[in-house]
């Protein structure tokens, strides 16, 4: 009987160790070095392999920069690929490089498009002439005397020093202090040292390199090296913050370049950027706006794609499948429910947890990025962890590995989370004002309580309404603004209706 009840407890294995052995990764792509093993490739990532798309538009969090790092980082493993390289435009860490933009006098967009023409000319054509060398064929001569008659020829591609030199001639070009020529960059191309301008009290020459030249110069290159080139922007949404007045002639100016880049065979830009930013850039007109969509990608994240890449991510950790005895064939909601509890709240009209889940991560726009669903679970496993380490339990296939107090707690952290990271961050600044209006208030408004909040009457408070339900705060239901669960706990919202 006792050698029964000893080896009854050697085989006992404590929910702490059990979760200990589960490891998800993180949610922001860039800090995740196991981010390879999690992926999926959804239809999204094979359209921006195959060419069929040039522009991933995606809400924070809904995995943009991990699509642009598991494709640079995996591109030679696709044969469709074979004959193309791929070069990063930007920096991965630190201030984005673009903000040097906000240090510099403001350009119009016309000279901002001539800015970014010679920026992807310098950085490519750098790295052309790195890698074959100057003299490789006749095609990547002239390319060379273009670079070094432009000032634009760095024996160092990195996109910081290239970016550097490129707003060094721009400022300097600003500063004529006595010139024979009118104006100083214009939005054609870039002027050069050859008819006769004063740059601080230096007398040299300036003539015009035409922007939509040089490029063609770059293709002819690629051309005649038999290689295509991808050039890849990331962190867009980074890139000005501070320098509003910067942000969209700039941001505009880039899109144009896309546009005029698109007649070149051999070299194509790759922007990863926000849907919000992008409505930002092209609210008010723009100029083909439909040959931009229909080469622009959205990702679209539904509940089933939320729980795969979830199921995927605990799927790789074969000790604690073998700790909890899942199978091989076990469906994504069969793993799911071998952590949680059926109900987060008990009772017949109460939701499953995984609706209770999908509730918690949405804003106001329907939007369920993946990060919040890492986020919620890393959060309920360190609730659950420490609820372990004060009173353990010994784990049973009966009772869920994470509690449902533990799943509460995590929605609360990363409501607080989310009001900081995504909703006062995103938000304009003045906005950030109105937001703190709703601290400590009900979760349901009209406009007459939105309007007796902001001390506005109700067409005065139309606007500030209008820009709430696009930052995702609001959801518009008939005559009624719902503020969504991923906000009420950060802001201190309670259930029910103001009015």
């Amino acid at each position: 009987m006792l050698e029964d009840c000893g080896q009854m407890a050697d085989e006992q294995i404590s929910v702490k160790s059990v979760l200990s052995r589960l490891k998800i990764g993180r949610s922001v792509a860039e800090f995740d070095d196991d981010l390879e093993e999690y992926f999926v490739e959804t239809d999204t990532f094979q359209s921006i392999v195959e060419g069929g798309h040039d522009i991933v538009a995606g809400d924070k969090g809904t995995g943009k920069t991990a699509i642009y790092r598991m494709i640079s980082k995996n591109y030679r493993s696709y044969s469709i690929l074979d004959d193309t390289e791929l070069l990063a435009a930007f920096n991965p860490q630190g201030n984005p490089i673009f903000q040097r933009l906000g240090q510099i006098p403001e350009q119009s967009e016309g000279q901002y498009r001539t800015l970014w023409k010679a920026y992807f000319f310098s950085l490519a054509g750098n790295w052309v002439l790195d890698i074959f060398g100057e003299d490789y064929n006749e095609e990547v001569k002239s390319l060379a005397g273009i670079l070094e008659k432009t000032g634009l020829r760095n024996l160092d591609p990195n996109p910081s020093l290239v970016f550097e030199t490129i707003v060094g001639i721009f400022t300097k070009l600003k500063n004529f202090s006595a010139a024979e020529v009118t104006g100083s960059v214009t939005e054609y191309g870039l002027p050069i040292i050859t008819s006769r301008a004063e740059f601080n009290s230096e007398n040299k020459d300036i003539s015009v390199v035409y922007s939509d030249v040089f490029l063609k110069s770059l293709n002819d290159a690629l051309r005649a090296c038999d290689i295509k080139l991808w050039i890849l922007l990331d962190r867009l949404d980074e890139a000005f913050q501070g320098y509003q007045s910067v942000e969209i002639p700039a941001l505009r100016a880039l899109f144009r370049t896309y546009l005029d880049m698109t007649e070149l065979d051999f070299v194509r830009l790759k922007l990863f950027v926000r849907k919000d930013l992008f409505r930002k850039i092209t609210q008010g007109g723009f100029v083909n706006l439909t040959h931009i969509n229909a080469k622009k990608v959205e990702i679209v994240w539904e509940e089933e794609d939320l729980l795969n890449m979830l199921c995927r991510r605990i799927r790789k950790n074969d000790s604690f499948l073998t700790a909890i005895a899942a199978s091989e064939e076990a469906s994504d909601k069969e793993i799911f429910y071998s952590l949680f509890p059926e109900q987060v709240d008990s009772g017949t009209r109460k939701p499953d947890t995984l609706t209770w889940i999908m509730a918690r991560i949405r804003d106001g726009n329907s939007i369920r990025p993946p990060r919040n669903l890492i986020d919620l679970m890393l959060n309920a496993m360190q609730a659950q962890f420490r609820r372990e380490e004060r009173d353990g339990r010994v784990f049973s296939r009966e009772d869920p590995l994470i509690e449902s107090d533990s799943l509460r707690k995590a929605q609360k952290q990363l409501s607080a989370d989310r009001v900081q990271d995504t909703l006062f961050a995103e938000a304009a600044g003045d906005l950030v004002p109105y937001l703190e209006l709703f601290r400590d208030q009900k979760a349901e408004h009209n406009k007459q309580t939105i309007a007796a909040l902001f001390g506005q009457s109700e067409n005065e408070a139309m606007p500030t309404i209008r820009r709430l339900i696009e930052l995702g705060f609001l959801e518009e239901i008939g005559a009624s603004y719902k503020i969504p669960m991923l906000y009420r706990e950060g802001l201190n919202i309670t259930q029910g209706k103001a009015f």
